[in-house]
């Protein structure tokens, strides 16, 4: 099994502050808890893919967020198990662009249930009809925080130079073409290291 490095902690620290104050920041604005939603903080659960040290950063982020939630300890502890099931699937996702998919699918299944007891208080036809309906008006938000903000991160953390130092002092190697090329990016400790090389590059 392998050990968490000082760098892999402090990688899933930093993922962990983020996602609490990106939370923070759209539960201002009323997007961060309920059936329909944004949580910007989303965006991040697709750095299992490339890190796999930010997922349980993902899940104590998350975990923090939730304390807000008027779900209350319910979203505590199913909320954060959405996130911790999403990140370790993402983790083992075989192609980047299906790195979205987990976050949005298990949490659309975990939570859209939760939503329908807090209503219903009771597994009866209303809590069915409302599991339902939660399940539908979740997947737009959470999909667009995913697919459109997560995919648009996968493919622009590696572009930036002053991530570079960061990435390196992680348990992940990036080399980086001439600009004007398109980049390559390994992850040494992933299961899909060969197709994170190729995020970046020449189609296969």
């Amino acid at each position: 099994m392998r050990r968490f490095s000082v760098r892999d902690l402090t990688l899933a620290a930093m993922v962990a502050a983020l996602y609490t104050v990106m939370g923070c920041f759209a539960n201002v604005f009323g997007w961060t808890f309920g059936p329909v939603q944004f949580r910007f903080a989303e965006a991040l659960t697709v750095l299992p893919f490339l890190f796999p040290a930010a997922a349980p950063g993902l899940a104590a982020g998350c975990f923090l967020t939730n304390l807000l939630s008027p779900y209350g300890v319910l979203d505590w502890l199913f909320g954060t198990l959405a996130t911790a099931i999403a990140a370790w699937l993402t983790m083992k996702m075989p192609k980047w662009y299906l790195a979205a998919l987990p976050p949005i699918l298990v949490n659309a299944l975990i939570l859209s249930p939760m939503w329908a007891w807090t209503d219903a208080g009771a597994v009866n036809a209303a809590f069915w009809t409302a599991c339902g309906w939660n399940f539908i008006t979740f997947l737009p938000g959470e999909a667009l925080v995913c697919y459109v903000l997560g995919t648009a991160l996968l493919k622009l953390m590696p572009r930036i130079g002053v991530l570079k130092p960061a990435l390196a002092g992680t348990s992940s190697t990036q080399a980086l073409p001439p600009a004007g090329k398109a980049s390559s990016f390994r992850c040494a400790s992933s299961p899909h290291k060969d197709e994170r090389a190729s995020l970046w590059g020449p189609r296969q």
